[in-house]
């Protein structure tokens, strides 16, 4: 069972950690762009059924438009299957919405049983509800790391865990990414405040973990919005 501190009255209790574990469970977390005015007349809401249909869980919508100047949009999605998750994308870019959105970045990342600490658990698949700030980024291990001693990285590990614990209430999903695009790992991080991730990004930068990072950019971070409320949003003809 989970004994997360940052739990509460909005997430589930009784969560089997084991056997989340033994599943492969997968997420994507696509990025973009609005390429041009959305059309008044047209019903552009209804993908959020065709991707339900699929079998795929939309975790969330995030308007992502002024933190970065090349992103308006960005979606997170959870399957057991990765082809349903390919599938509920298709059905997004074949969508009267997707007639206005420019692909800006994308990603598919696995659960893996952590390799020193089995409660580790992704919060999306650990019966944590979805909070209203997200921020999402890949990361890439320095060459070394993998080299290095295992006591010595586990070492290091359990530092870092241990100063993310000052901030219960950030919870995160760390998903593996190898071999599925560019990068090792993805990160989200979720918080019901969007200075709180702030916070804890910088407060971990005191680390000896720290020291073994190539790569983590770019980010994306925005409010969990309905999709109808970030379709009012945008400019429209």
């Amino acid at each position: 069972m989970s004994k997360h501190p940052g739990r509460d009255e909005r997430d589930q209790t009784d969560v089997d950690l084991e056997a989340i574990n033994q599943q492969s469970l997968y997420a994507m977390y696509s990025v973009f762009e609005l390429a041009a005015p959305l059309p008044l007349d047209v019903d552009l809401t209804s993908v959020e059924q065709k991707m339900a249909d699929l079998g795929v869980t939309v975790r969330g919508f995030y308007d992502v438009a002024g933190f970065r100047a090349d992103a308006d949009l960005m979606v997170w999605t959870l399957s057991d299957d990765p082809q349903k998750l390919q599938a509920a994308y298709h059905a997004l870019r074949r969508s009267a919405l997707g007639d206005y959105l420019s692909p800006v970045w994308s990603v598919v990342a696995v659960h893996r049983p952590s390799e020193f600490n089995r409660a580790h658990v992704p919060s999306c698949f650990a019966g944590f509800a979805p909070r209203p700030w997200l921020t999402v980024y890949p990361f890439v291990r320095s060459f070394d790391w993998y080299y290095l001693d295992e006591e010595h990285r586990s070492k290091m590990l359990m530092e870092h865990g241990i100063a993310g614990r000052e901030y219960p209430d950030v919870v995160a999903s760390t998903l593996s990414a190898f071999a599925l695009g560019d990068y090792e790992w993805i990160l989200a991080f979720e918080a019901d405040e969007l200075h709180r991730l702030t916070d804890a990004m910088r407060h971990q930068r005191g680390v000896e973990a720290r020291l073994h990072v190539r790569e983590e950019t770019p980010f994306f971070t925005g409010p969990r919005v309905e999709l109808a409320q970030w379709i009012e949003r945008q400019p429209r003809v």
